[in-house]
């Protein structure tokens, strides 16, 4: 029997035995494998949770009961029980059904996420919300073991526990985040998995000591004191306990009676905060996801027969250029290191980790500390490289102006997935960077425009020796110019005009918006109206000798970024103009006063208004 189709919403699961139940977990796999496959998304991590959202929406009644996913990469299965199952194929397109919880989108989603970490302090939040307003309803946080390598959590613990709330924190434990799950909490959680065969072990011993004649009923009491004290510290879950949490685990997280019989209990205590540790395991049901499941956390679409993008291209994208040319670096220099925050994937740093493994590491869902680390690191006399989503950097912005630009120290930021990145939406976009590093004092800014741009900026940064941050998008990195030569080399603070001046505009902008704007003034010079192309790689400081140069031949500047507009690149153009008696720029290209959906990045760009035609159309308008 078909028993998906007679779900729509989470009060059908209440008729259903268990055995039933089980069936439905497999047809829930087999639409997300299918979905995923064709929409891409976070694969993996919702395989892993079938059982687990099912026993939740069996036990807890949403809207009213309110459950918080920590991060959100792992609710398709809720959105799929709470009436989005016919939606569910337009996962993550423009006008679709997002890939995070999203309060606009269903009451059912209590809380928006995107971000690591963040969930039980908004569950907290949630709980003292209803106990304030006299309600009675159950709030649950669903964090995984990955979003506990993040210090919010830590926090969040420490004031539930102090508080006393009722509050139910179901901890995922899958011994993933994105990458491999690193640090003493995954040792100490590796050790809580491994407590049955403890127990099965020193029953085995025990039974044979009592057998050794007059001194082995001793010993196996001497075992048994020597057995609790470890386990006591080790397996029991005092860790959660000693902030105040009553802890149950580890539970099988694929037993859906189990985890049922568990949750309903948990519902009766009133008294004090509760930790449940659920083990699953990330990927289950697709035997490549089993095997890889970091490859396929979050995929593009897919061929189910392969597991290979339906896409691939080998063309190396700005990550694998930065990379390669840092590991160049290493190679020459012993002093350069690389840092992640659980990105090391994602982030292209896997190649790097294998050539030098001392002088890598990944600090876990931790990005303040990933910037004070590497601020601590340049002070001991290293140059460390911070390779960084441009949202996540967002986690560390004060750590950059206190603890890296306040001392002008070298750290190097990587700043991958700059500008609009598709489908992951409003929550990952990476436009809001330039506005929070452009004021922090001794801070360079830099953009490349293909790939040997990029090569070259790294030994450049080396020698500046002071806080730099190079940019660039998730694209393939551009290797061949379409008629306009490559750029040859770099040199800090100096722009690059791609064509002749004087000319009726100059269109300043930098990194994957200049090959826009070369199509613009492609369509503007078939009108007859020259335009030229500058690329302002160096976004901080700007190049005012070429500013000055176009004031003075009269050549009106036009900016294009693809970034927030308020505190960007056309503002720092506008305001240095203002402050030298030059004429500002005659328009700002870029992303207004509103976050920008989830969709395909060329459907974006046209939301925007950031694609060739459009630049060209209000050009010519504007010079008219």
């Amino acid at each position: 029997m078909d028993y998906l189709d007679s779900i729509q919403n989470p009060q059908d699961l209440q008729g259903l035995t268990i055995p039933q139940l089980e069936e439905l977990a497999g047809e829930i796999r087999q639409l997300l494998i299918d979905t995923v496959a064709q929409q891409g998304g976070h694969l993996a991590p919702n395989l892993g949770v079938v059982e687990l959202t099912l026993a939740l929406h069996r036990v807890f009644h949403t809207p009213q009961d309110k459950i918080v996913f920590d991060v959100g990469h792992q609710a398709y299965v809720h959105k799929i029980l709470t009436g989005r199952r016919q939606a569910f194929g337009t996962l993550r397109a423009l006008g679709g059904i997002s890939g995070f919880p999203n309060r606009a989108e269903s009451p059912h989603d209590a809380f928006g996420t995107g971000h690591a970490s963040t969930s039980i302090s908004a569950a907290l939040g949630l709980a003292r919300a209803r106990d304030l307003l006299g309600q009675k309803h159950h709030v649950v946080a669903v964090v995984g073991d990955g979003a506990l390598t993040g210090g919010m959590c830590y926090e969040a613990l420490n004031e539930a526990g102090n508080a006393a709330r009722r509050l139910i924190v179901v901890l995922n434990d899958n011994e993933m985040s994105i990458s491999r799950n690193v640090g003493g909490l995954s040792r100490h959680l590796t050790n809580l998995r491994g407590s049955r065969s403890w127990r099965g072990t020193k029953l085995a011993v025990k039974g044979g000591l009592v057998r050794i004649p007059r001194i082995g009923p001793r010993l196996a009491v001497w075992l048994e004191n020597f057995k609790n004290t470890l386990k006591h510290f080790f397996v029991s879950g005092e860790f959660f306990e000693s902030l105040g949490f009553r802890y149950l685990g580890p539970i099988n997280g694929h037993d859906l009676g189990t985890l049922i019989r568990v949750l309903e209990s948990a519902k009766g205590v009133e008294d004090t905060p509760l930790l449940i540790h659920v083990v699953t395991q990330k990927g289950r049901g697709y035997e490549r996801a089993e095997r890889k499941p970091d490859q396929f956390h979050g995929v593009a679409p897919f061929l189910l027969e392969t597991g290979l993008a339906k896409e691939a291209s080998d063309t190396p994208t700005f990550s694998d250029v930065a990379v390669s040319a840092l590991a160049d670096l290493a190679q020459s220099d012993p002093r350069v290191v690389a840092i992640t925050a659980a990105m090391r994937l994602g982030t292209g740093l896997t190649p790097f980790e294998t050539r030098f493994p001392d002088r890598f590491f990944d600090v876990g869902i931790a990005e303040e500390h990933a910037v004070t680390l590497a601020a601590g690191m340049a002070c001991g006399g290293l140059r460390p490289f911070f390779a960084v989503y441009s949202t996540f950097l967002q986690r560390g912005y004060d750590q950059l102006l206190h603890d890296v630009c306040l001392q002008n120290l070298p750290v190097c930021l990587l700043i991958d997935r700059a500008g609009l990145v598709g489908e992951d939406g409003a929550t990952h976009h990476g436009v809001f960077d330039l506005a929070y590093l452009r004021h922090m004092p001794g801070m360079r800014i830099f953009a490349p425009r293909d790939a040997r741009e990029l090569q070259a900026m790294l030994p450049a940064v080396m020698a500046l020796d002071a806080p730099c941050a190079i940019r660039y998008a998730r694209d393939a990195a551009a290797w061949e110019g379409e008629g306009i030569p490559l750029s040859g080399g770099f040199t800090p603070g100096v722009w690059e005009p791609l064509g002749p001046l004087p000319a009726q505009a100059a269109l300043l902008t930098f990194g994957r918006m200049v090959w826009a704007a070369l199509a613009a003034a492609a369509l503007l010079a078939a009108r007859g109206i020259a335009v030229t192309v500058i690329n302002a790689s160096t976004i901080k400081p700007l190049d005012e000798e070429l500013l000055g140069r176009l004031d003075a031949l009269g050549v009106p500047a036009i900016t294009v970024e693809e970034h927030a507009l308020a505190g960007g690149f056309g503002e720092m153009v506008t305001a240095c103009c203002q402050a030298k008696g030059w004429a500002v720029p005659r328009l700002c290209f870029g992303i207004g006063d509103a976050f920008v959906p989830h969709g395909a990045v060329d459907l974006l760009l046209d939301r925007c208004g950031l694609t060739a035609p459009q630049i060209a159309d209000r050009v010519a308008e504007a010079l008219a």
